[in-house]
């Protein structure tokens, strides 16, 4: 389960979306997180997944590979799934004793799944297209623009930065440590949820440990190169080019879309709007 978290990876590749400035990459992935708070039906929500379908194919990231980083997600997706259906106040469509499965549960539902599958597939697209340093500059620039944030815009960058490279490393040093735990005689796969839970203490353990090496390790490579903070120097320098403003034209397009796709009355109504 660990292998397949994508979030902070980069997949390498010589495509228009890797060329794209980090900071555009960054605006389009907020704008397009908010955008999908806006939208209030199916037609909405199904172009938003073809805009980002079209994206990943631009990108050339193999679509399996945006799609591995999802199946941590279908617990949480399922878990959803289930208390809004059965939670959400409406009319009942199926009734077993003093549960109710209502319509209004149905659509707040599916909704609440594809949101969450965009969200998730969209912000990976992002990382795996951003290189680690490009993406850390595209975040200080972005925030060196908000005023109360351009003081430390360098030190958050760096953090966020370092918080998104540590993801994928920290995963992999939790699966080989359940794997060694395993080999002992530990089982992660039976009993019930306190029970799991309680067999997941000696993993916690030395995870906590080698994450607090990693970080003096990290510390004193960075003392060691004499860095200190902002103020260094780059030997390329952020600059937008046609392919930005392309790119920046796109997400106005899909906006007034998406927008629009909110007041237009269809001929043919999706179930459950």
């Amino acid at each position: 389960m660990f292998k397949d978290i994508t979030l902070g990876q980069y997949y390498p590749a010589d495509s228009v979306i890797h060329r794209l400035d980090p900071r555009t990459k960054i605006l389009f992935t907020l704008a397009y997180i908010v955008l999908l708070f806006v939208v209030n039906n199916l037609y909405g929500y199904a172009l938003a997944a073809a805009f980002l379908l079209a994206v990943i194919v631009l990108s050339k990231i193999p679509f399996g590979y945006v799609a591995k980083g999802l199946r941590p997600l279908i617990f949480i997706i399922v878990l959803t799934l289930v208390l809004n259906m059965f939670m959400t106040p409406g009319r009942a469509v199926v009734t077993w004793g003093p549960l109710h499965i209502t319509q209004e549960g149905i659509r707040v539902s599916v909704y609440m799944a594809i949101r969450l599958i965009l969200l998730v597939a969209g912000t990976s697209v992002m990382t795996l297209a951003t290189a680690p340093m490009d993406l850390t500059d595209g975040m200080e620039a972005c925030m060196k623009a908000v005023p109360l944030l351009k003081r430390f815009a360098h030190e958050l960058a760096m953090m966020m930065s370092i918080a998104l490279r540590f993801i994928p490393t920290l995963m992999e040093e939790t699966d080989k440590i359940m794997k060694a735990q395993k080999a002992r005689g530990a089982d992660f796969e039976t009993g019930n949820i306190i029970d799991r839970g309680k067999a997941l203490i000696p993993v916690l353990v030395p995870l906590f440990v080698s994450a607090f090496r990693r970080a003096d390790e990290l510390a004193t490579a960075m003392e060691a190169r004499c860095y200190r903070g902002g103020g260094r120097t780059r030997m390329y320098e952020l600059a937008y080019t046609r392919v930005d403003v392309c790119a920046y034209l796109m997400l106005a397009v899909l906006t007034g879309l998406l927008i629009a796709s909110r007041f237009l009355t269809w001929p043919l109504p999706f179930p459950f709007d």
